[in-house]
Formats: structure tokens, sequence, C-alpha cells
């Protein structure tokens, strides 16, 4: 699933930056924010970097040799 940046102005004008949402691709993403904010204008759009999240995460080899280095 990808994630996509938006920046909108809502039906009321107030101007929302970096609202994040999931997708599998940008139409799919859009639909979701219409769900949520009707009759939004949509300012920007841009795809967030994918770094999965087990990229983040440490093993715990990783961990265990940081921690005898102390």
């Amino acid at each position: 699933m990808l994630r996509f940046d938006f920046s909108i102005r809502t039906r009321d004008g107030q101007r929302i930056e970096s609202l994040i949402i999931g997708g599998n691709d940008q139409q799919d993403a859009e639909r979701k924010l219409n769900q949520m904010y009707r009759y939004c204008e949509i300012l920007r759009c841009e795809i967030k970097d994918g770094v999965s999240k087990s990229s983040d995460s440490n093993s715990v080899e990783d961990i265990l040799s940081l921690i005898s280095k102390f």
C-alpha cells in the first residue's frame, strides 16, 4: 500500500497541510479522502517514500552488538 501526502482546502475554506492517506493508487487515496472531506479541493498530492517498517526495526543481533560496545 502506498502513502499519499495531500494538501487540501475544505469546503469551509480551511487549509489542511500534510494529510497522509494510504491507498493502492492515487485514485484510491483520493476516494478515501473524499469520504472524509466531502467537496474538498486537492491543492497538492505527493507520494511519500515507502520505507517499510521492517527496515526501521533492528534485529536482536544489531541491538546486542551496540550494547556490547559500551
